[in-house]
Order: C-alpha cells, then sequence, then structure tokens
C-alpha cells in the first residue's frame, strides 16, 4: 500500500501552472470549473494506489502485433544446416568461443562432456568477471549438478536435443527459484523468487546448463548495475551496453555457450552490436515472458544472445512455447530451414540508412553480402510519422510497471540519476495524460499499418542498430530483428553510434548490421542472416584480452 498524500485545495492557478505540462491553454472561466470538479478524477487515481498491484500483473488490454490477414506458419519445420563440428580442438580458448552449433556436435559424439564443458565456462567466468563485471551470482554448485545429470542422460543415448549440456548465462531479470534476482537494483538485491522463469524452466527441459545470472542495468536501462559497469570485451574502457549487458559481455568474451537477453528498446541489438556477437530479438508473444522483471508489457521480449546465428535457431525453438500465464504469449510454430536458399529474397533499404553519419562501411559490406547470397535488393522509404512519439508507450507503462518505487521514494536507490535514467524518466511519465497514451497507441496502430504496407514489397530490412527509425518502430510493431557482426567501424568510446568523423577517442571496435524481418517470420529472417553471416565470412569476433 502506498499512504495517501495530504494536499490543499486545487485552485485555478493550479491548473493554469498544470497547462503547461499537458500543452494546452484554458479561458478563465473553464479553469475555475476544473478547480471545483477535478478532485473525483483525482481521488480515483489516488484510490487506486490503495491496491498493490506489484510488477507482474499485466494490464487487461494486451498487445497483438497481428492485423487482420498477416499470414503466419500452419506448422513447425525445422532442419539444422549441413555444417558438421571438426576434431575438438586442443586450446581451451577454441572451445569456449566455438558456436552452440560445434558444441552441440562434439557433446553428441562425446567428444567433450557437459561437466568439462561447465567447469571451462566457470573458471572462465571467475577468472574474468573481474575486469567485465558479468557476474551477478555464479551458479557453480547447481550448474554442475545439471552437468553431471546430462553426461548420463546423453551417456545412456536420451538427448533431448542440441542444447543438451549446454551452458547459459540467464540476464538477471529471469526469475531462478530460490537464488537471487535483482533486476541489476539495490532495492530488489534480496528478492529470491519461488518459481523459475518460464525460459529457465524450458531451458532447463532442453537439457542446458545454467552456469550464471548475468548482470543488466538496474531495472533494464544501460549497463551500470549495483555492482558496478559491466564493460566491453574489446574496451574495457566503456560500458558494454545494455541492457543486455552481462549477456552480450559473457558471450563476446568466451565466459557462456550462449545467453538469453531481454529487449524493449534495443537491449539485445545495442550490447550486440557493442559487444561483437549475435543477438535475436524474437517477434512479440514467441517466448513467453513469466518470471521476467516488467519493465513494458506490451514491448517487453526475450531472445537469444550467441556467437553464430544459427545458434538463434536451435535456441529459439527451444524457447518458443505458449503460456497461458502470459497474456502477451502466443501458439504460433517456429520453422526454420538451415539449408534453404535465399535466391530471390528481396532486402530493403533506405540509401540513407547505410551512408555516413548513419552506415558504415560494414554496414555497406553486409548489402553486398546479402546479394552475393542471391537476394534481390530494394530502395524504400518509410513513411513521414513522429516515429519517437510512440515512446511514450514505454514511458507510461514503465512508470506504472515501478510506480510503487517512485511513490516510495526508493528510486533515488537506483545507481544512476541522469536525465535520461529511470527515476527521472519515471517521475516525468507521472506527466504523461492518459489522452496523450491512447493517442500514440492510435498511433502505433497507424505504424503497424504502414510497416505492412513495407512488408508486402520485402522480406526483410537492413539498416544499422541505430540512427533509424527502425528500432522504435520494429519494438513498437512487435516485428523480429537478428543484429549479425558486420565488421569493425570506428566509434567514440561509449557511444551508441559510429563515429562521425576522426576523434582522438575514436577506435575500430565490432559493428553489427541488423535484419528486421516480418511477423512471425522469424526462421526466414534468421536463414537471411545466416546467408549474410556465410558471405561477410568473418568467423567468430574473438577480443584479443579474452581469447
Amino acid at each position: 500500500m502506498v499512504s495517501r498524500p495530504r494536499r490543499s485545495k486545487i485552485n485555478a492557478d493550479d491548473v493554469a501552472a498544470a497547462e503547461k505540462l499537458a500543452g494546452v491553454r484554458y479561458r478563465p472561466s473553464e479553469r475555475d470549473q476544473l478547480a471545483r470538479t477535478i478532485d473525483v478524477q483525482l481521488n480515483r487515481t489516488l484510490a487506486q494506489r490503495q491496491v498493490d498491484l506489484g510488477n507482474a500483473l499485466n494490464p487487461a488490454c494486451t498487445f497483438d502485433p497481428l492485423l487482420p490477414g498477416t499470414p503466419v506458419p500452419e506448422r513447425a519445420r525445422f532442419r539444422r544446416s549441413p555444417v558438421r563440428a571438426g576434431k575438438l580442438p586442443s586450446d581451451e580458448a577454441d572451445i569456449a568461443f566455438a558456436p552452440v552449433t560445434m558444441l552441440s556436435q562434439w557433446l553428441a559424439r562425446g567428444h567433450i562432456s557437459s561437466v568439462d564443458l561447465t567447469r571451462l565456462y566457470l573458471d572462465r567466468l571467475k577468472r574474468f568477471d573481474g575486469r567485465l563485471h558479468v557476474v551477478v551470482t555464479l551458479m557453480e554448485d547447481s550448474a554442475l549438478a545439471q552437468a553431471r545429470h546430462a553426461d548420463r542422460e546423453l551417456a545412456k543415448g536420451n538427448r533431448r536435443g542440441p542444447l543438451h549440456g549446454i551452458p547459459w548465462g540467464a540476464k538477471d531479470l529471469l526469475d531462478t527459484r530460490g537464488v537471487a534476482t535483482t533486476w541489476g537494483a539495490p532495492p530488489y538485491v534480496d528478492r529470491r523468487p519461488g518459481e523459475d522463469a518460464a525460459v529457465v524452466r524450458l531451458l532447463h527441459e532442453a537439457g542446458a546448463v545454467l552456469v550464471a545470472k548475468l548482470s543488466l542495468g538496474a531495472l533494464a536501462y544501460g549497463d551500470v548495475w549495483h555492482g558496478g559497469r559491466t564493460r566491453n570485451p574489446w574496451n574495457l574502457d566503456e560500458g558494454s551496453s545494455g541492457s543486455s549487458a552481462g549477456s552480450g559481455a559473457a558471450v563476446a568474451a568466451g565466459c557462456v555457450g550462449f545467453a538469453i537477453g531481454s529487449e524493449t528498446l534495443g537491449s539485445i541489438l545495442s550490447p550486440s552490436d557493442r559487444c561483437g556477437t549475435v543477438g535475436l530479438r524474437p517477434t512479440f508473444g514467441r517466448v513467453p515472458r513469466t518470471g521476467a522483471m516488467a519493465l513494458c508489457w506490451s514491448l517487453d521480449k526475450l531472445g537469444p544472445m550467441s556467437r553464430g546465428v544459427e545458434d538463434t535457431a536451435l535456441i529459439l525453438k527451444a524457447l518458443n512455447s505458449h503460456d497461458a500465464d502470459d497474456p502477451g504469449s502466443t501458439d504460433i510454430p517456429f520453422s526454420f530451414d538451415g539449408q534453404a536458399s535465399v535466391d530471390g529474397a528481396v532486402i530493403g533499404y533506405d540509401p540513407q540508412w547505410l551512408e555516413p553519419p548513419v552506415g558504415t562501411d560494414a554496414d555497406r559490406a553486409a548489402l553486398q553480402a546479402l546479394k552475393r547470397a542471391g537476394c534481390k535488393v530494394k530502395k524504400i522509404k518509410l513513411p513521414a510519422l513522429p516515429y519517437d512519439s510512440l515512446e511514450t508507450i514505454l514511458f507510461a507503462e514503465s512508470a506504472a510497471a515501478f510506480e510503487d518505487l517512485t511513490l516510495s521514494g526508493r528510486d533515488r536507490q537506483l545507481p544512476e540519476q541522469t536525465d535520461i535514467s529511470w527515476p527521472n524518466e519515471f517521475r516525468k511519465a507521472r506527466f504523461i495524460s492518459a489522452v496523450d497514451l491512447i493517442q500514440a497507441d492510435r498511433l502505433r496502430r497507424l505504424t503497424m499499418e504502414a510497416m505492412a504496407d513495407v512488408y508486402d514489397q520485402v522480406d526483410a530490412l537492413l539498416a544499422p542498430p541505430e540512427g533509424t527509425p527502425l528500432l522504435t518502430i520494429t519494438n513498437c510493431t512487435g516485428h523480429p530483428a537478428i543484429a549479425v557482426p558486420s565488421g569493425f567501424a570506428p566509434r567514440v568510446n561509449d557511444s551508441y553510434a559510429p563515429a562521425a568523423g576522426p576523434s582522438a577517442a575514436t577506435r575500430d571496435l565490432p559493428h553489427c548490421s541488423v535484419l528486421w524481418g516480418r511477423l512471425y517470420d522469424d526462421g526466414r529472417l534468421i536463414e537471411l542472416a545466416m546467408a549474410m553471416e556465410r558471405h561477410l565470412d568473418l568467423g567468430v569476433m574473438r577480443p584479443p584480452k579474452f581469447s
């Protein structure tokens, strides 16, 4: 319960001051009328605050990204690529940086045990965490117990699938039964949930081995958390970006086989770009969010971060599941063919997205790689709409999710108190009117219709992860996206975007290009990304200090 504040009678001057915050202007007689009658409305709000709604309770209205007539897969089909793993390397670092596709085959053939692989990753987490600050909770004992169980099953021929025995890391907003799930924030460091999140349960059922809870920026913002700042393995002077900070850094540094991150507005794509990993943000609703911290119920998504594109298909296959406890969860089959041709697939792009200061040589190389793979390219233009206004939805929902934190003053415990960090954003959101929120949702619907028209012309769009409207648009429309390392690009320390020109602080660091796909066409999106990865032929990016 939140105590009801004592307040004085509202007068016409209060209304006049409020008009400035609402961006409206009333006549003096109208102000007087409002002052006489506004108490009824305000009392409803104050009474509502007396109900403890918590973080997990979903709104009655649930976002559905599907417009009438949107085609979706009717049945699941899954086929892996024909690529086969060679001999197990003798160098432990070569094993640590191998993608899931290779680790899976070595485990299946008995070339390495799950216990040995788990110990390898646990040792690397312990050895490198002092530099990276990625570990919130190391789960050594339970991980080794899971690995021993996996080895016993594999020895009997009871293989659960390609993730069986592979160690992974969970962003620390995923509940783990009896193990602290801190959301990266000081007010929640002692949170110990009684149940596993749905994705933790699904990966356990797939035989994967959870080795660590990985850092996230406090309440899924940035890379600063109650344990410090998570660092980029390629440049320890900068953060790993966020909010899936530890997931990106741990995968990039070869400290886990794969990790699970979450995205509301860039939290998978941005750390993937910063750290040089593959990051898949699935279509909204594909992966159940039960037991995951809610930031924005109509935008939150969970997805894999890995060192190879096909890895994301193997992981998504295990995670694609309907969960009745998540109102946004869908029951739509996931289809993927790792041997499919991409000849004739149409990739859309706006030339401005690929040119400085937004695009880089790596983005242009990604487009050429898709052409070599047999794709056609098509220039497109998005309708001129105020896409940034869609972020009103994010700020209003997130402020609601953490209303108690704001009203109780515990938001002052969060490690960052900048103009753009959560405490100030939550406070500002108190002044978003219900009318403005509904209008933003109507703009969202208009944007969904505009994007449906775009995707009638193309199979996917190509752009850098930042600097275009696509990040905001597709998070609000629910479309999937995948970040794929496409080369190196100059970047100023701690800047999300590539540097526009020479600077003493500029250095070449990993860069990802992003393919943005059709709704529930995640499998085809991964197939296109595999073709791009193959024709770029960069291999796994390995930061020198961790190789």
